[in-house]
Formats: C-alpha cells, sequence, structure tokens
C-alpha cells in the first residue's frame, strides 16, 4: 500500500548525535590536551545517525497476515556504516550502541528521508561538544521530493553529560568526579504533516523522561515515545480537531479546513512582529515573481515559522520552486542555484552570501530589513497599489500582541487551560491573517477568470495585461511568466471551487454582478471612468492613433487616456470580511498501551473504535459534517484493525455525510483484498454490496487523464475550415457563440474582389501587410476557407478598436448625461450633421453627439424610439453626398448625418442595434441586445480588415436581428408581453445554448447569517452534462455557473431544509447539493436504475419532512431527512415511472400508460389507464396534476395536444379532453393558485426555414372552465420545466435551440 493511504503523525523518529565509544575517546584525549597545554580546544564532530525508530513497531512475526503486515509502507534501506571519525589521533570507534553485528546495518526509512543530509540539518550550526550545560533548542525543517511532496521535521537539541559521573580509569586510578563535557542529541520528528506546534509539544514532553532516565536507557524512552506517536492518526479535513495525552501536556491536531489547504499548527503572525506590512508586501511580491530569495535569522526555528507563514499567505497560490527554510553551514553552494529558490541562512553568513551570489533578494528577518546582494534597496515591481493599501490597512487593525489582548483577564492557574486559552487566540488570529493574506490575492488575481476561455482552456493574457494600469504591467507580465501563478490558472481552469474562487464570489461589487447577468464585450463604463478620473492624475498626452477617432475639441485637457480601472479598486468595506471561525469539535483519544505488542495494539484500536462509536451515537443526525469526520476515522481504525467489513461500512457512509473526504484509493484496496468468507458477508450487506459493486464499476473504467494543460492563443498559419476557424475564434477571446462565429465565417468568405493598390492605402499602419490573396476565402473542393493573413488583420483590427475604447475618456459634461453602465462601442469620425458639426457615438442605449468646439452633448436618439433608418443623398457642391437619416418617434425633426463613406456601415450598425433593443424590449431579454452589440462591433471589423467594395455585403451577413425584423414579425403577443417579466440565459459562458432539464426555486432566509452565503432565493437550473447553473433569485444574476453533479443527465431536483438541494440523475444517483457552500459533497446509491422524480410530504408533523425518490424502474424510496437512511421501500409494477406526487397522504405515480395511487406502504389504491384509442397510437403520459378540492387529474401526454381529466374519486366515469389548438404535445403542468399551467411542444412554421419560427407556448388553463386563459409565446424550442417561485412567478426552460428561462408573473 502506499503511505497516503493510511495517514498517521509519525513517519520516523531519529536520534542523531555521536556515539559513547566515540565520545569516552574524545574526552580522554581532551582531557590528555588540557593536561599538557592548558585550556584544551573542543573539536568540531561529525554528527551521525544513531537511532532510526519508524513504524510499524510491531513486528511481521506478531502481525500474521494481519492488516499491520500488508500494511508496512514502502521504504528504503539505509546501510550505517562505520565511518571514520574526523580526528585523526583517535580510533576507529566501536558500532552505535544499541546495534547488533558487525559493520554494517540495515535500517528501514521512509523513502522520502534523507538520512545522509539529516545530520547536518539537525545541527545547522555544526556540531560541537560544551563545556557548559545548554539550553534546549528547537528548529523545524521541511523536505521536498523531485515531485514536490513535502515532509515535515521539528528538531530538539538536548545536551547531556559525557559520562554522568560514572567511574572511569584515569592515570591507573578509578576517578568519579563530574564531567566538564557536555555533548549534544538531536531528536528529530519527521511527519508527512506540518504540525509543528504539537510536534514540539511532544518532543517537550520527551525532555521531561530524558532529563530523568540514563544514557543506557535513551533508546527505550525514545522507542515508547515514538510508538505512542505511531499510534495517533490525523484528523481529516473539517472541524474535528484531536488531542492525546503525553504527560505532562495534552497535545492538540487542528485538522485542515479541506482538502487542499495545509493544516496550519504554527503562530501565522510571526512574520508581522518581524516585518512592517511595506516590507512583507516586498517580499510577497518576490515570491509572486518567483525570484531567489534568501532569509536570514540568528534563530534557527525562525527561518523555517517565517518561511511557512509566508507560503500560507500566498495560498490558494503554491510555491513550485526549490524550498529549504534552513540550509546548513556546509550547504550554501545551494545558494548558487540559477533557479528561482526560496532558502533560509543563519545571519552569520549573511556577508558571505552578499558578496558572492548575485541576483538575491535578502531578507534579515530579526532586523526587518529587505536588500538585495547588489544594493539596499529592492529595484523589482510591487503589488498593485491598490490591493496593496488594502492589505496594509487590514494588519494594521490586526490585535498581533497576546499580553496586550490579556491585559485585562485574570491570570490563569491551570496549565492546561492557560494554554487552551493561547490556542482559542492564536486561531482566531490566524483565522484573521489568513483572510486578509487571501483578500490581497483575490484582489491582485481577480479579474483573471474574465480572460479564459474554458472550452479551450485558454488564457489571454495580452488581454488580461491591456486592462492593467501601466505602473502595474511590468509586475503582471512577471508573475504570469511564473510557475507558481501557470498551476493557480490551471485550478481557475478547472473552475476549482477554493477559498479564493469563494471570496471572489462574495466580495463582487453590484456592477460585477450585473455584468454577470449579460455578457457584453469588454468596454469601460461610465462608472469605471469617473472612477479612475478621481483616482489617477489625468495623463496629458494623447495616443496619435486614438486621436483620430476622438472628437477634435479646442481644449483636449478636458479627455485624458488612462487604462481601463483594474476591479481590485472596488474594494469591499472589511465589515464584509469579516467572519468568525467556524466552530470546532475536539476528539480525545484514549490512554496509550503502557507496552508494545500486537494485543496492546489492537486493545487500544478497540477501545479508540468504542469511543468513536459512542460520538457518532452523540452527533445530531442532520450534523453531516462531524458524522463524516468520526465515520472516517473509526473507518481508518477499523482498517489498522484487520475489520475491512466495518471499515468498508463507515467509508460507505461517506457518501451520506461528505464524499469530499471519501478514501477512494484506500477503498479500492480494502475491496481487493476482502478474503472469500468477507465477501460472501458483504453479499448479505445491500449497503456494502452497492459499495463493492460500485468501486469494481469504477476500477474497471478506463480512466481518461485529466486536461490539465493552459494554452496561449496563437495566430494561425494555415488555411482554417469553418470548424477550425471556429475554434480559433474562441480561443482568441472574440466571441464564444457558435452561431455567431459561423455568420463571422460567412462574412470573411463572402467573395469580394478589391483594387489591391487603393486597399493597401486605406489601411491602418497596423494592419497593412503584403497581402497576395485575390479574395477573402479561397476554395478547395468547393469548402469555404480562411486565410491565415485574413485572420491577422482581422484580429488585429478587433484588438485595436478594443483596446481604443479601453483608452478613451468622455468630458465629465458628456458622462453627466449617460449612464453608469453605459460605454462607448463605436465613434465616427468628423462629420456634418442636421444639428451641427461633431462625432457621433454609440453606446449600448443611444447614439449622441459630441459637438466640436466646445465639448457638449446631444441625444440624437435612444434605440427603443427608432421609427426609421435609410439612407438619403445631399448635393454638396454638384455632388451627391450620402447621408443617414433617422426618424425617431420623440423628435418630430429628421436627424441627418453626412457620414461620406461611412454611411453605410452606420446603415447597418444602427438597424442592427435598433432590432436588437426591439427584441430586448419586446422579449425582455438582455441578451438580445448584447449579442446586437457583438455583431456591430463584428461588423465594424469585418469592414475594417476587407475594405473592398462589397466588404458591406460580407458585414450584413452578421446583420442577424435586422434580418429577423425582415422574416418574421416581431411583434410579441399583447398577453405574453404584459405576463413576460424577464428572461435569463443560464448558457450565458456556453459555446452554445443548453437544455434547460430542470429549474427548482428555494426560497430566501431571513436570518442566514452564514458568511459563505446570503439570505436572497435562488434559481437553481439543471443543464445537460451534469451541469448546474444557479441564480441569485433576487436580482436574476447569476451565482455560479457550474456547479458539476456527475456527467449524466439530470432528471428532478428537491430543495430540502433551506440548506440542500437534490438532484437525481440518469447515473441512478441523488447528489445533495448544500447550499451554502455550493458544492456537492453527499450522494444517495441506493437507486439502481435512473432516478426520475421527487416529492416532499410535508404535512407529517410528527416526522418532518419526508422525502421521496423514484426510478425509472418503479422502485420508490421513502427517506429520512437527517440521517438520510431508507425508511420503506417498495415496487411499482411499470414500464417507465417518470414522477411521482403526494396529495393526502397517498402517493401518484405516473407510469407511462397509467397513472396510480398508492398507499405509503406501497398497496394499490387506484390506477387510471390511457383510453383504448389513445394507446392504440403509442402514446404515453407525461405529466399530471391533482386538483384535490375539485375531485380531479389533469393528465397530459407528449404527443397529444390535449389534456385529460379524470374524476379522482370515480375512475369509472368518462374522461374530459381540453384541446390545446396549437399544441402538438404536452411536455410538463403545474398547479399556480387556481391555475394549470401547461408547457407544451415545440411546433414550427409552414416553411420551417428560420430558427426564430420554431415556437412553443405555456398555456394557462382555468381548472373550473376548463377554457384557456393565455397562451404564452417567449422560446423557439419545446419547453422541457415548469416551477414556481412563491406563487408569483412561474419559471419556463426550454430545450438547447433556445436554451433560455423565461419568468413570468402570476396573477
Amino acid at each position: 500500500m502506499a503511505d497516503h493511504l493510511l495517514p498517521g503523525l509519525l513517519e520516523a523518529c531519529v536520534v542523531i548525535g555521536s556515539s559513547s565509544e566515540k565520545l569516552r575517546e574524545l574526552y580522554q584525549s581532551t582531557q590528555e590536551t588540557g593536561r599538557s597545554n592548558g585550556i584544551p580546544a573542543l573539536p568540531l564532530l561529525e554528527p551521525e545517525v544513531l537511532h532510526v525508530l519508524a513504524p510499524p513497531f510491531v513486528s511481521r512475526e506478531q502481525a500474521g497476515n494481519g492488516v499491520l503486515k500488508s500494511f508496512v509502507r514502502r521504504r528504503r534501506s539505509f546501510i550505517r556504516k562505520k565511518r571514520e571519525p574526523p580526528v585523526p589521533n583517535t580510533e576507529t570507534p566501536s558500532e552505535v550502541e544499541g546495534v547488533k553485528g558487525g559493520g554494517t546495518e540495515d535500517v528501514s526509512v521512509p523513502k522520502e528521508v534523507d538520512l545522509m543530509a539529516l545530520p547536518q540539518l539537525c545541527f545547522p550550526g555544526g556540531f560541537q561538544l560544551s563545556k557548559e550545560q545548554r539550553e534546549e533548542q528547537f528548529h523545524y525543517l521541511v523536505f521536498t521530493d523531485v515531485f514536490g511532496n513535502q515532509t515535515h521535521g521539528v528538531v530538539m537539541q538536548y545536551y547531556r553529560p559525557i559520562h554522568e559521573g560514572t567511574s572511569f580509569l584515569q592515570n591507573g586510578l578509578w576517578s568519579s568526579r563530574p564531567s566538564k563535557l557536555y555533548s549534544a542529541y538531536a531528536f528529530c520528528i519527521i511527519s508527512k504533516h506540518p504540525y509543528y506546534t504539537a510536534l514540539k509539544d511532544c518532543l517537550s514532553c520527551l525532555l521531561v523522561q530524558l532529563k530523568t532516565c540514563r544514557l543506557s536507557d535513551l533508546e527505550e524512552r525514545v522507542k515508547e515515545f515514538a510508538t505512542k506517536l505511531s499510534l495517533v492518526p490525523i484528523p481529516p479535513p473539517g472541524q474535528l480537531h484531536m488531542t492525546f495525552s503525553l504527560r505532562p501536556l495534552t497535545i492538540v491536531l487542528p485538522s485542515r479546513e479541506d482538502n487542499d489547504q495545509p493544516a496550519v499548527d504554527l503562530d501565522l503572525h510571526i512574520p508581522l512582529l518581524c516585518l512592517r506590512p511595506q516590507q512583507l508586501l516586498q517580499v510577497l511580491s518576490c515570491l509572486l515573481q518567483e525570484q531567489r530569495v534568501v532569509l536570514f535569522s540568528a534563530d534557527w526555528a525562525r527561518l523555517t515559522l517565517v518561511a511557512e507563514s509566508l507560503l500560507h499567505y500566498l495560498q490558494p497560490l503554491s510555491w513550485q520552486q526549490p524550498y529549504v527554510p534552513v540550509l546548513a553551514s556546509g550547504m550554501l553552494d545551494f545558494l548558487m542555484a540559477p533557479t528561482a529558490f526560496l532558502m533560509g541562512c543563519h545571519i552569520s553568513h549573511f556577508e558571505e552570501v552578499s558578496a558572492e551570489t548575485d541576483d538575491l533578494i535578502l531578507v534579515k528577518i530579526d532586523t526587518g530589513s529587505v536588500s538585495t546582494s547588489c544594493s539596499d534597496t529592492v529595484d523589482l515591481p510591487e503589488i498593485p497599489l491598490a490591493a496593496a493599501e488594502c492589505f496594509t490597512q487590514r494588519c494594521m487593525s490586526l490585535q498581533i500582541h497576546y499580553d496586550l489582548n490579556q491585559c485585562h483577564i485574570a491570570s490563569c492557574s491551570d496549565i492546561s487551560e492557560q494554554r487552551a486559552h493561547r490556542r482559542t487566540w492564536q486561531r482566531n488570529l490566524n483565522h484573521d491573517i489568513q483572510r486578509i493574506t487571501l483578500e490581497l490575492i483575490v484582489n491582485v488575481f481577480r479579474d483573471v477568470s474574465s480572460h479564459l476561455n474554458y472550452e479551450h482552456r485558454v488564457f489571454n493574457s495580452e488581454e488580461f495585461l491591456k486592462t492593467r494600469e501601466p505602473t502595474e504591467q511590468l509586475f503582471y507580465k512577471k508573475v504570469l511568466e511564473t510557475h507558481i501563478f501557470h498551476f493557480f490558472l490551471k485550478d481557475r481552469l478547472n473552475r476549482k471551487m477554493d477559498a479564493f474562487a469563494r471570496m471572489e464570489l462574495h466580495t463582487r461589487s453590484e456592477t460585477q454582478k450585473l455584468k454577470a447577468m449579460v455578457e457584453n464585450p469588454r468596454r469601460p463604463t461610465m462608472q469605471e471612468i469617473q472612477a479612475r478620473r478621481k483616482s489617477s492624475v489625468t495623463e496629458m498626452r494623447l495616443n496619435r492613433r486614438l486621436g483620430m477617432s476622438l472628437p477634435n475639441l479646442i481644449d483636449d485637457r478636458s479627455i485624458h487616456f488612462n487604462r481601463q480601472i483594474s476591479l481590485t479598486k472596488i474594494l469591499v468595506p472589511d465589515p464584509m470580511l469579516r467572519t468568525t471561525p467556524k466552530p470546532i469539535k475536539v476528539f480525545k483519544l484514549p490512554e496509550f498501551p503502557a507496552s508494545i505488542s500486537l494485543s496492546s495494539v489492537q486493545s487500544y484500536y478497540s477501545e479508540l473504535i468504542l469511543q468513536l462509536g459512542k460520538a457518532i451515537f452523540c452527533v445530531p443526525p442532520d450534523n453531516y459534517a462531524l458524522l463524516a469526520r468520526y465515520y472516517y476515522l473509526r473507518g481508518f481504525i477499523n482498517t489498522l484493525s484487520s475489520r475491512r467489513l466495518e471499515a468498508l461500512s463507515d467509508f460507505q457512509n461517506l457518501y451520506k455525510t461528505d464524499t469530499a473526504i471519501f478514501p477512494s484509493q484506500l477503498v479500492t484496496w480494502l475491496v481487493d483484498s476482502l478474503q472469500k468468507e468477507e465477501r460472501q458477508q458483504a453479499d448479505r450487506r445491500p449497503e456494502l454490496k452497492r459499495l463493492i459493486l460500485k468501486v469494481k464499476k469504477e476500477s474497471e473504467k478506463v480512466l481518461d487523464e485529466p486536461d490539465y494543460h493552459i494554452k496561449k492563443f496563437v495566430l494561425p498559419r494555415t488555411h482554417l475550415h469553418q470548424e477550425e476557424f471556429v475554434r480559433c475564434i474562441q480561443e482568441s477571446g472574440i466571441v464564444k457563440d457558435v452561431a455567431t462565429i459561423h455568420r463571422l465565417f460567412d462574412a470573411l468568405t463572402a467573395e469580394s474582389k478589391r483594387d489591391s493598390s487603393s486597399d493597401m492605402a486605406s489601411r491602418s499602419p497596423s494592419s497593412r501587410s503584403s497581402l497576395s490573396f485575390d479574395s477573402s476565402a479561397s476554395s478547395e473542393g468547393h469548402q469555404k476557407q480562411v486565410e491565415p493573413e485574413l485572420f491577422r488583420v482581422f484580429y488585429t483590427f478587433w484588438k485595436e478598436t478594443e483596446a481604443e475604447a479601453q483608452d478613451v475618456n468622455l468630458p465629465s459634461e458628456v458622462i453627466e448625461h449617460l449612464d453608469n453602465s453605459e460605454c462607448v462601442y463605436k465613434l465616427s469620425s468628423s462629420v456634418k450633421t442636421s444639428h451641427g458639426v461633431g462625432k457621433i457615438a454609440m453606446t449600448q442605449k443611444r447614439l449622441f453627439l459630441l459637438t466640436e468646439g466646445r465639448p457638449d452633448f446631444l441625444e440624437i436618439t435612444k434605440f427603443r424610439d427608432i421609427e426609421e433608418v435609410k439612407i438619403a443623398s445631399a448635393a454638396s457642391f454638384l455632388v451627391r453626398i450620402p447621408s443617414l437619416r433617422i426618424h425617431t418617434c420623440s423628435r418630430t425633426e429628421v436627424f441627418e448625418a453626412n457620414l461620406k463613406a461611412e454611411t453605410e456601415l452606420w446603415n447597418l450598425v444602427v438597424k442592427e442595434m435598433w432590432a436588437g433593443r426591439k427584441m430586448a424590449d419586446q422579449h425582455k431579454d438582455p441578451q438580445y441586445m448584447a449579442q446586437a452589440l457583438t455583431n456591430v462591433l463584428l461588423m465594424d471589423a469585418v469592414v475594417g480588415c476587407l475594405q473592398t467594395q462589397r466588404s458591406i455585403y460580407a458585414a450584413s451577413k452578421l446583420a442577424y436581428f435586422d434580418k429577423v425584423k425582415h422574416e418574421v414579425p416581431m411583434m410579441v403577443p399583447e398577453t405574453t408581453s404584459e405576463t413576460l417579466k424577464h428572461k435569463i440565459n443560464p448558457s450565458l459562458y456556453l459555446a452554445e445554448p443548453q437544455t434547460v432539464h430542470v429549474l427548482l426555486y428555494t426560497p430566501g432566509q431571513l436570518s442566514c447569517s452564514d458568511s459563505e452565503g446570503d439570505g436572497n432565493p435562488k434559481l437553481w437550473v439543471a443543464l445537460s452534462g451534469g451541469r448546474v447553473v444557479v441564480f441569485d433569485a433576487a436580482s436574476w444574476s447569476m451565482l455560479q455557473d457550474c456547479i458539476q453533479v456527475g456527467a449524466s443527465q439530470l432528471n428532478c431536483m428537491l430543495g430540502l431544509n433551506q440548506d440542500q438541494v437534490w438532484v437525481g440523475s440518469q447515473d441512478s444517483v441523488i447528489y445533495i447539493i448544500d447550499t451554502r457552500s455550493m458544492s456537492c459533497n453527499k450522494q444517495l446509491t441506493e437507486h439502481r436504475h435512473e432516478v426520475t422524480g421527487f416529492t416532499l410530504d410535508n404535512k407529517d408533523q410528527q416526522n418532518g419532512q419526508q422525502p421521496y425518490s423514484c426510478s425509472a424502474h418503479g422502485t420508490i424510496l421513502q427517506w429520512d431527512s437527517s440521517s438520510l437512511k431508507v425508511k420503506r421501500q417498495f415496487q411499482v409494477k411499470c414500464d417507465h415511472l417518470s414522477s411521482i406526487q403526494i396529495h393526502e397522504g397517498t402517493l401518484w405515480c405516473c407510469c407511462g400508460d397509467s397513472i396510480v395511487e398508492l398507499k405509503k406502504n406501497g398497496t394499490l389504491q387506484r390506477k387510471v389507464e390511457l383510453p383504448d384509442e389513445l394507446q392504440s397510437e403509442s402514446r404515453c403520459f407525461s405529466s399530471f396534476i391533482i386538483v384535490p378540492e375539485r375531485g380531479q387529474l389533469w393528465t397530459g401526454c407528449a404527443d397529444s395536444g390535449e389534456l385529460c381529466l379524470w374524476d379522482t374519486k370515480d375512475s369509472s366515469l368518462p374522461f374530459e379532453r381540453i384541446s390545446l389548438s396549437g399544441s402538438t404535445g404536452v411536455t410538463c403542468m403545474i398547479r399556480v393558485k387556481d391555475q394549470i399551467w401547461v408547457g407544451c411542444r415545440a411546433t414550427s412554421g409552414e416553411d420551417g426555414q428560420c430558427d426564430s419560427q420554431l415556437r412553443s407556448q405555456v398555456l394557462v388553463v382555468d381548472p373550473e372552465s376548463h377554457a384557456v386563459q393565455k397562451e404564452l409565446q417567449a422560446h423557439s424550442d419545446s419547453i422541457q420545466t415548469l416551477c414556481c417561485a412563491e406563487d408569483r412567478y412561474v419559471l419556463s426552460g426550454s430545450a438547447c435551440r433556445d436554451g433560455k428561462i423565461a419568468i413570468w408573473k402570476v396573477e
């Protein structure tokens, strides 16, 4: 078995020093030298390994065939040889004390530990005898292997007299006077886990015993000590800490907060005591840029503690370079390494290191200074100012002095109580420091996610750099090239929901939340322009390129240019970030056995299992997190005790409590190691049988290696077919939507001819190149292609236009007339208009004129007010100049602009924006306007890069909404318009629309105080491929764009207890999402077939909420909502059970060709079957509604455009039919107040050629009159699901051709 499968505290305990024989020889030699020369010189010794104690401490013979034998960890053999002593006059020492045999010894050593270097690291300042008793000293080590795995060590140096006053022969006489020489012994505890404080406390307990024991008993005491530590398991991630008694102290092992973070068992405020915030930021900046950093201190312990704290500050970024926090005096050559590193040296080596090595960042911890080996200052880019100022401010508010915090508190008379109080204070302080440093990282890297392409795993670094402040760009440029940032990018592209992602989500500003509703092309808003104007000094320089696209104002000082304000300047107030640490639970291990034997160890494990069982019994069944930790620990101990079936049962319970800590590899090993008798017993236990089948199934799968690569966008070098063109455009970050990219491909491959010389003359300097093609597309086998040079020109034009918009700032007089969210997307050249000379500017809402001379704002029109747009011609000097005329409903006069060569393009642009605004207003879908904006910008880029006679024709292929307006009537029916409140797009960040399979609304919580969540209501959306998207139902902004719930289609959802969402999947698993952390960490695996439906019994006051679930093959399970255990199970005989509902204590099941009513015990009570005439048409029920007060059962079929009504009291009565005009089938139904809402299949128009002609209806039926009250049309594909929001709104989701959600008002 691999080492990491069974996590224990102790890896090895190593004793370093010098052998007794060697010390006696040195003593005698020193005494003789002293008598002859006066004061004897104490020689430097070479430390050596005296003892290596590594678990398991029960021999294989004792363990027999048990698990203790099976779990002997893979270790490397260390051969200890007799070494020649460094002192030439001394004889070769005899074998090391306690070692039997010849000249070598084979010692079992953990494979990650290098014992050859360990003696030096345990005595980093050298090993020398002392003439006086010295105080014990501690320091800490970190070992890193080639794969980046770390092992940690805590070292205690303890001095003992060489002979302890025993008699020895001197000059032929026996003497018993005490020795005056002392020798140091180093005791090093090696662990996989960074428990620095806990292991220091353990060594302090050992020290008490060492002071009272003889040297001959030392090995036995150390072995006893190491054996006890080997019995200590590591607490799983979460809020369960562990304690054990090691007399005289109680040792505490804090747990990790989650799987991705190491345990924090040190004082994180130590760097704040040593360095001012400004110097600390310098060091963090150097680490982020992967510089060669060396820490210096006179205290060896301080080096590691400061280095470890610094790396904690960088979380979730993980240091990827060489890391040696303690360099022994003989290891200074490591500092000559050409790569980046973080290392630590004694302060005595400072002058030597700074003089002989260049380009080092030198940090004096003791004095708090930061310099380089070349100068006293650090000339490196600093962390962005806004984030740095926020960090400094937060640091100043920390209370980092324990004594100041305890001035008003009575002194503790109990050392245990005092230590516990100090731990609580330190834990709270560590929590605050982690929060502050995480906020720093979030503020520095918040915008990274907006420049990621998840589908193609591309980070657009160049675009990210363009959005940074000029003074910050060098810092980001260096950071973006580092390994530490590369691994951070991998986590972002994998959509990892870690502490960074949670804080970034929780601290979004209102502006960022609004941007999450609609994906617009990146442009600075008026609010951002005003903010950067206040925060930066006005720059008086004009970019030559930009000057040609802005109004020619007389006082150009009113316009200045700067980069878009960084979102890190939108800082969150400190109270919003202040959180208290989560409450912890402490579990105390039993007392350690007095003797070491197999029986005593097994008795200890039995007592531990018994205590864990008692703890599990006392935990409330709804405290899943704590239960999971107890189950995990008990499963681990059961594994060590050879109780494989009990271990599997405990690990099986993790599915229902917390799958995040499920030990997959350990469970697989347990299943594979089951004996024949154990396997037979497991088959008789349903839960174990399911687990074993699941493990076998998973092991048989061909595991695809996860895609962790990160690409940088590179311009293509070959001709692009349509599929390749789509990929390149998406990777470039221009557009994601596939349909839009297809239209762009058609535009760029439209046949056009151009005059080469005039074309090249008219191109912008940056776009000029020796283009050699005669048309914008080449043809091979009649297949269109885009040439690489054309793609380059198009891409360059697009990016230059985007950069120009980032640099533009409008006069204050203009900004006052615009909304905060408006952005300028297009600006004309200076033209003559009916309102004077100026430049026409376009935002997403309006057209306005920037007049020449004194800067002024003149609104031309809002897009929704336009009545007509056409091209006219005006006479000028016997030449007719084309002009653009715009008729609006807000003004009687016609606006006219002589746009000359720009007229046709502006005509296309204004018409597309007009059509997009009309559709957005009528369909109440802001995404239409965002799409129109994208189309317009693409038109501009196509015309700019082609610049041929037919470039306008090519650009017209992108005028999608204007085309739809002419081909299909745009007018939305009045009833639809009045009832429709809003539309949202759950596939906003995806390349193509996805089918909305299920919708679930969960109400808000007024008393919500959890920092990770909020009290707003939420809308949960199940898309294809196991993707769940979450919206804030108060603002309809997207909170989570992807919670991955398996990989299969999701069929149903259920909200439970305000903190859980149950999701039924085609893979037969019920996934449970935590609504606060928005993570899926529980699974119910009792179903054998796809889960198709849920229902909830709220009327059982005695038992609370009682959820039911059903699967396709007719299994119905009743669950205990607190323990997540099955209370009752029964089977319905049917071909396909698609849904269930509970009414008045009975279950109603939709079983394909029948509706079945069951009692709660599963007894059949009633059955309603399809009429013969419908059965002959191979129809089946798709949905049903019970109206109990009317005694009615409403049913619908997927391929029948009618509803059938049945009498629930007398099923023998004939059923009624309600014809649904314009519908070809019913897909779903819900009841809201006294209305029946019906979702229908989509129908197409007569020709069926245009996408927009596909329509589906949501019908509102009156249950009393059986009349259709409303016919609502808002989707262009079949309605897949309906859900109700507190009887105020009904939400409908459609299939992938539309993929949107409509929000309807309920009257």
